[in-house]
């Protein structure tokens, strides 16, 4: 199976968050997962760090990087054709983050690795 984290799940994964669920958490670690990380995620650490909504031990960027390297989640890209997506989902969430993510999942037939229960509600298959 292949995952895409959101950004929360990606949070406490590299922290050890009790809030991941064990199911999410089989789920990341079983061999046979390809999980990852889209630069989305990325994108709105860096921000949250910047606006001080997220503390982090060290600066976003380099942290996120060794975090995900150490954890074996790969990077996903935003491509162009993710984009067309957002015109068609319904208006059940404002969040532009989450909106891309569903997009990603969606064009890379990817299940959502999520805790957030507003995304269960988008055409997109999900997991938490």
């Amino acid at each position: 199976m292949n995952l895409l984290l959101d950004t929360s799940v990606f949070l406490w994964l590299i922290t050890d968050d009790d809030r991941l669920s064990d199911t999410l958490r089989s789920a990341v670690r079983a061999p046979d997962n390809r999980v990852f990380l889209s630069v989305v995620s990325v994108w709105e650490i860096v921000v949250k760090q910047q606006i001080r909504k997220l503390k982090l031990p060290r600066p976003a960027w380099g942290y996120v990087t060794t975090a995900r390297e150490r954890h074996a989640v790969e990077s996903l890209s935003l491509e162009e054709a993710a984009l067309a997506h957002l015109s068609k989902l319904p208006d059940v969430h404002r969040d532009p983050f989450d909106r891309m993510l569903v997009c990603q999942a969606i064009e890379h037939d990817l299940l959502l690795a999520t805790a957030d229960e507003v995304l269960h509600h988008y055409p997109v298959k999900t997991i938490g």
